[in-house]
């Protein structure tokens, strides 16, 4: 790479895993189509020394709030989704974080920028006109109905959305029909890559058992009344099998092992293989979180959602059922019911939801957005130039 590529800043937070899961499926689209012609910073901008502490901490408190009082977050999650809230959110935003975004961005003086995270749009705004730089600044939605209105900042200069829906919430937030575009989320390339590799060899390679059904388990601090769940279908007489990923949460993970499971079981923390291990599952158990969602269809796997953030992620659950991709099993009882359902008849339904999965799926939304962002960036280099 030479000193005349391109930069591209792309920046992600960590209040939950879908941020940065969308921001590095961008950056792998990137590298592999456009690698040899530009450079990609991914980069946390929360991280910043100037960042007051009490930002910085909202990201690992996210998930205290939610498991202390789900009411109270749904609460502020309404309350703030308005215009009024949010000018004066987007006030305060810029007035905490415009130090820390102007210094970041005028040390890696990149050539775009990518946010994949709702908060940041308004302080890049203001520092790209306030320094009168020549940055396009692109916004990835990362929820698939239910968007909040602070993602909708309309000095952007492209937005991408996973779904008509999304963009007629741009549209009636003031966006142009020319800033908005329906890409889908973006999930990891390797889940498209693996599509033409039998789950049985996936299998091998991963230690599980060949012929069960086999149900992989994702949970997080956000997931609630999970082992509840696990223990009555861990009862029940089919031949399955378990992939159990704790998602990083070490409590979880604890009970994992001690867990006293009648069917075989394979035990993970956190995995950096998660493609791999969709492809080779049969079926998910997991949250309505926007990328984990988009992941599973990509992977046609049905979904047994068993939880969800009230507001925020309702409308996922909903974009699930709508599509006949999965079900809401929020209950031991309702788990073992659709488990039930989903095998009788040699497994006939089943395979109905993960062909429904994969027509709803966007496993081709990293490359989508890869590409618009090359021919901002073309376009902008091009307009520099005259």
């Amino acid at each position: 790479m030479t000193e005349n590529n391109d930069r591209i800043l792309l920046l992600t937070g960590d209040a939950g895993f879908g941020h940065r899961s969308a921001a590095e499926a961008i950056q792998q689209a990137l590298k592999e189509t456009y690698g040899d012609h530009c450079e990609v910073i991914l980069k946390n901008p929360l991280d910043h020394p100037d960042v007051p502490d009490f930002i910085r901490q909202s990201e690992s408190d996210y998930d205290d709030i939610i498991e202390a009082a789900p009411e109270l977050y749904h609460l502020g999650y309404d309350i703030s989704d308005s215009s009024l809230p949010v000018t004066l959110m987007e006030g305060g935003f810029v007035l905490f974080l415009f130090n820390a975004f102007k210094e970041l961005i005028l040390d890696l003086n990149p050539d775009l920028i990518i946010s994949t995270y709702p908060i940041f749009q308004a302080p890049l705004a203001a520092v790209i006109e306030r320094e009168a730089l020549k940055i396009p600044l692109m916004t990835v939605v990362t929820d698939l109905v239910t968007v909040h209105q602070v993602w909708f900042n309309d000095k952007v200069t492209r937005m991408t959305v996973p779904t008509q829906i999304v963009r007629d919430l741009a549209l009636e937030a003031g966006l142009s029909e020319t800033q908005v575009i329906i890409t889908g989320i973006p999930v990891n390339p390797d889940i498209a890559k693996l599509k033409k590799v039998d789950s049985k060899v996936l299998r091998k390679e991963l230690g599980w058992e060949a012929d069960p059904i086999t149900l992989l388990v994702v949970g997080s601090p956000r997931v609630f009344d999970l082992m509840e769940i696990l223990h009555a279908l861990d009862h029940t007489h089919h031949h399955i099998q378990f992939a159990l990923v704790a998602g990083g949460n070490d409590q979880l993970h604890k009970a994992f092992k001690g867990g006293d499971w009648r069917h075989p079981v394979k035990i993970y923390n956190f995995v950096e293989v998660m493609p791999k291990l969709m492809r080779a599952a049969d079926i998910i158990l997991c949250k309505a979180g926007g990328l984990i969602t988009t992941e599973s269809l990509a992977s046609e796997l049905p979904i047994m959602v068993v939880n969800f953030l009230p507001g925020q992620e309702e409308g996922n659950v909903a974009y699930i059922v709508d599509h006949d991709a999965g079900e809401l099993c929020d209950t031991p009882e309702k788990a073992v019911e659709t488990l039930n359902r989903w095998l009788e008849d040699k497994g006939s339904r089943l395979i109905a939801i993960s062909e429904n999965a994969a027509q709803a799926s966007q496993a081709g939304a990293a490359k989508k957005i890869s590409e618009e962002a090359w021919r901002l960036l073309q376009k902008n280099n091009s307009t520099s130039k005259t």
